[in-house]
């Protein structure tokens, strides 16, 4: 079965789910492009862009209607277009930036774009090797840099915050299986407001999680962590022996880090809650069998205003909301499959109707004309 094949509706929270596939590497022949989708609770699809160049990860529904996604994973510049465009609701390309997009972006209050993108160049510590480097940069609407964050330069600060096995873990990955992309940093989150930098602050303790600050994963090392934004140290970091190649954590208003824990060499997939304060894992789902659950790339997860959580299992197509205590009351198995689609899911994101509403109105205006 495909398409919904679980729903209910006074369990769970509605809105309109967006998401797309995956294509196969640029490099190949044939189309690597299809269609974007906002989903209704129903699986159908409510509206849809379609874009000139491959969706490299996931996409951002602004709140005027229009859509941010980027583009080429990792490109380089003779192979086309690449960077972050921006679609109205009629697919046209209103605004663009190159550069050399890696996973993740978030757009900022100010309006501005915090962008993960990646050089390449050495780093003794490293190796005598070319490396990977996690470069994080903030930019204006109008291209200029306002910021940016090479992650080679902050080696020091990583090793001592991680345990020394933590940190023998990270150089055997470097110097072996993930030599020259030893990072894959594959997440970035700016620190919303939330009760961990309270309880720090009120504990008189350095804010470590303080607003504005930064999460980053590194999937190759199993490492989290947190950019501090003014002084671009890493304050805080954790997930080797507990983490397998995880993508998407990011700090929820309680204070807690909410992480897809893809279990890579595990086996097996799992949801997971972590209280950074006291180290524990609060809340966790995994499937019955636990190996029933499982992708070992991509995916990701969102806690919804409702409590519930939207799960990604991006390998599968497989979209799916469950309640705090694990029951599933949505599920959805993508049935559009585009012409050299990789039939994966990047990663899906719940909006409510409220910040829809601007998109679909302009849709039934121009449909009616």
């Amino acid at each position: 079965m495909k398409g919904v094949i679980r729903y209910e509706a006074d369990k769970a929270w509605n809105g309109y789910t967006l998401f797309c596939e995956t294509f196969r590497s640029p490099s190949r022949e044939g189309r690597l492009n299809g269609p974007i989708y906002l989903i209704d609770m129903g699986g159908q699809p409510v509206h849809q862009w379609y874009a000139e160049t491959t969706v490299q990860s996931y996409c951002h529904l602004l709140e005027n209607g229009n859509l941010l996604y980027p583009t080429h994973d990792r490109s380089d510049v003779d192979r086309g277009p690449f960077g972050i465009y921006e679609l109205d609701p009629d697919s046209r390309v209103v605004w663009s930036v190159r550069c050399r997009t890696d996973h993740d972006f978030q757009v900022m209050k100010n309006g501005n774009l915090m962008i993960h993108t990646i050089t390449e160049n050495f780093c003794p510590r490293l190796g005598p090797e070319l490396k990977r480097q996690p470069y994080i940069v903030e930019i204006t609407r109008q291209k200029e840099l306002v910021w940016e964050w090479r992650g080679e330069e902050h080696l020091d600060e990583l090793e001592e915050l991680l345990s020394p096995a933590g940190w023998e873990h990270v150089m055997d990955r470097a110097h072996g299986q993930f030599a020259f992309d030893w990072a894959h940093n594959n997440t970035l989150q700016i620190i919303p407001p939330n009760a961990a930098y309270e309880k720090e602050k009120a504990a008189g303790s350095r804010p470590r999680f303080k607003p504005g600050n930064i999460v980053f994963s590194y999937r190759s090392n199993d490492v989290i962590g947190v950019i501090d934004r003014e002084t671009g140290r890493i304050v805080w970091a954790w997930g080797p022996g507990v983490l397998d190649g995880q993508h998407k954590p990011h700090l929820l208003p309680n204070g807690r880090i909410l992480i897809f824990d893809n279990g890579t060499l595990r086996g097996f997939s799992r949801v997971i809650e972590y209280n950074p304060l006291t180290d524990r894992i609060e809340w966790e789902y995994t499937a019955d069998p636990r190996e029933s659950f499982h992708s070992r790339f991509i995916s990701g997860a969102q806690r919804l205003p409702n409590g519930n959580t939207l799960i990604c299992e991006g390998a599968k197509s497989r979209l799916f909301e469950v309640t705090p205590d694990k029951q599933i009351v949505w599920e959805f198995i993508n049935p559009y499959q585009a012409e050299n689609a990789s039939h994966n899911i990047y990663r899906c994101t719940r909006y409510s109707r409220e910040h829809v509403k601007p998109l679909l109105e302009q849709a039934r205006g121009k449909s009616s004309v």
